[in-house]
């Protein structure tokens, strides 16, 4: 079996590639690409502890996920996000059963090294 970050992240990344309509074909990284031009995604953190109980195994994860729009623009960022929103509704990983797929917060930047807009979504699941 493979570990329980593999299998809800591989869901989530088929499902963030499968809504190509914003970041484009292979738009999402572990790291920022190097030399990829915006709009792309990159989950940037995924922790996760056990909340096993009652003979049943259990996680709590946690993932963040930065949303680079291509622009200056805070609303461009934002409607990547609202797309990374979206994406956790739904994810069936193979191996596990999702119970809970939360949003806990946005937060957005304009970097003042690329000029870019960026957005930090902090997603939480539970999974069995």
């Amino acid at each position: 079996m493979s570990h329980p970050i593999v299998l809800l992240q591989g869901a989530l990344v088929a499902a963030l590639e499968a809504d190509a309509a914003l970041i484009g074909a292979g738009g999402v990284f572990d790291a920022p690409p190097q030399n990829r031009p915006a709009p792309y995604v990159v989950i940037d953190r995924h922790d996760m502890r056990q909340t096993d109980g009652d003979g049943t195994p259990g996680q709590e994860h946690r993932v963040m996920v930065r949303c680079w729009a291509d622009r200056p623009s805070r609303k461009a960022a934002l409607e990547i996000a609202e797309r990374v929103m979206a994406a956790r509704s739904g994810l069936a990983p193979a191996g596990l059963a999702v119970t809970l797929a939360e949003h806990v917060r946005t937060e957005t930047v304009i970097d003042t090294a690329t000029g870019q807009a960026r957005a930090a979504v902090l997603l939480r699941f539970l999974t069995e």
